[in-house]
């Protein structure tokens, strides 16, 4: 059995717990059941401490640190181009987004301005990071309910993401592909890239919706397991302070894309006043999980949506910025070419001399798979952030599980800790 049933004495739970345990003493049996870490719809990491009368959660307390990550202090060590390679260990489930949201965060520290090259890159790899979030938390909630055929469609789509971010980056789940004012190279080839992009928006992404709104969206078992069930508010979600989809499932209408744009989802990308990438927010008012899945399915069709005005008319030209500011590492090709790009690659990777960040601290966030990622960067002019703090939105929205569990009974827990598709390398930083 994945989990133990105790009656509920102070050894077995917090201070809190105890004291109301005292204020309840009258209201019959209570029992403590520690669901997880072990429990397979915990992920080995995640434990809640649940408060039972009978199948009925009465209280729920939701416990982290168990992967003892330390992702925040290893930024202190780290050069700026160097943290890339932790960063994307947080959101396992779609890295290229960490990698993008932590150089959007360097850059805006450096003042350094995109290609437009690659600017366009990086909101496709984006927009596909977006989907392969949202593909594994559909298949999940699916596969957690029993219905394992759901998880297949949703993980089978993810595998060709993951064959495109090999063909461009040569690594297949950590990609580690940014660098300050750009990537790590230019697209191989450009006419490969497209067509992979194209196959897989046009062709095996909607075949792939298809299949899982024909098997769940109208599935008997599914709507009566997620209707209705760990609903939020809107003036819930807002205090709780939650973001991403979580939020807008609850009728929050912000989408960073829209409310602080950037890359190509801003006017002028590319300089010479491009509009921004069209695309809707779906927004839902159940605030149940039901609504999150939908808002989550619909992101997917939007995100297809932006790569499909991009992908067609990628900006020619350098993909990464102009290095005069020496923090921007040189093209390859001019470091065996040029005296001066060998001295600059050789200060940079060797010394560590082109990272002197100017002293001051700044925060920039953008808008991930599961909501608001920011980084808060404190530099003191050396070649490594002096600290690194994470607004990581798996934290965030964790800590409302408690608050949408409770009433609800014990076999809803798996439909709504799903529903929050909670990363637990986001939670123990």
């Amino acid at each position: 059995m994945p989990y133990t049933l105790l009656p509920a004495k102070p050894w077995d739970v917090d201070a809190d717990d105890v004291e109301y345990l005292k204020d309840h003493a009258d209201a019959g049996d209570r029992w403590i059941l520690n669901f997880g870490p072990q429990h397979p719809a915990t992920h080995t990491t995640l434990r809640v401490v649940l408060q039972l009368d009978g199948e009925r959660v009465v209280r729920a307390t939701p416990h982290i640190g168990y992967l003892h990550s330390g992702f925040e202090k290893l930024g202190e060590h780290h050069n700026y181009n160097q943290y890339v390679c932790t960063i994307s260990r947080m959101d396992y489930v779609a890295p290229i987004c960490n990698d993008i949201v932590w150089h959007q965060s360097v850059e805006k520290l450096f003042d350094v301005k995109l290609t437009p090259r690659c600017t366009a890159l990086r909101t496709i790899l984006m927009e596909l990071g977006r989907i392969q979030g949202h593909l594994l938390c559909v298949g999940a909630a699916a596969l957690d309910l029993g219905a394992f055929t759901g998880f297949l469609y949703g993980f089978n789509e993810r595998e060709f993401i993951y064959d495109i971010i090999d063909f461009l980056t040569g690594q297949r789940f950590h990609p580690d592909y940014t660098r300050v004012g750009g990537v790590a190279r230019d697209i191989p080839d450009e006419d490969v890239f497209r067509k992979m992009v194209r196959n897989f928006i046009d062709v095996r992404l909607p075949k792939a919706i298809k299949d899982i709104e024909t098997l769940l969206n109208h599935n008997r078992i599914f709507i009566d397991r997620v209707k209705g069930v760990g609903v939020l508010t809107a003036e819930e979600a807002t205090n709780w302070s939650l973001t991403g989809p979580l939020a807008r499932a609850s009728g929050v209408r912000r989408d960073l894309r829209k409310d602080e744009p950037c890359l190509a989802y801003a006017n002028n990308w590319d300089g010479e006043g491009a509009d921004a990438v069209s695309f809707d927010v779906p927004v839902a008012q159940d605030g149940d999980c039901l609504c999150r899945y939908l808002v989550r399915l619909e992101e997917i069709k939007q995100s297809a949506r932006i790569i499909d005005q991009l992908i067609d008319c990628i900006p020619s030209g350098p993909v990464n910025a102009d290095p005069e500011g020496k923090a921007v590492l040189p093209e390859k090709g001019d470091v065996y070419g040029s005296i001066e790009s060998t001295i600059q690659h050789f200060e940079l990777i060797m010394t560590n001399r082109g990272f002197d960040a100017p002293v001051g601290e700044i925060y920039s966030a953008m808008e991930s798979p599961n909501g608001e990622l920011g980084y808060f960067i404190v530099a003191d002019g050396g070649p490594c952030p002096w600290r690194v703090a994470v607004r990581a939105p798996s934290f965030i929205n964790y800590q409302s599980f408690g608050r949408m569990f409770e009433g609800h009974q014990l076999a809803d827990f798996v439909a709504i800790l799903g529903s929050i598709n909670v990363i637990a390398a986001e939670l123990d930083r």
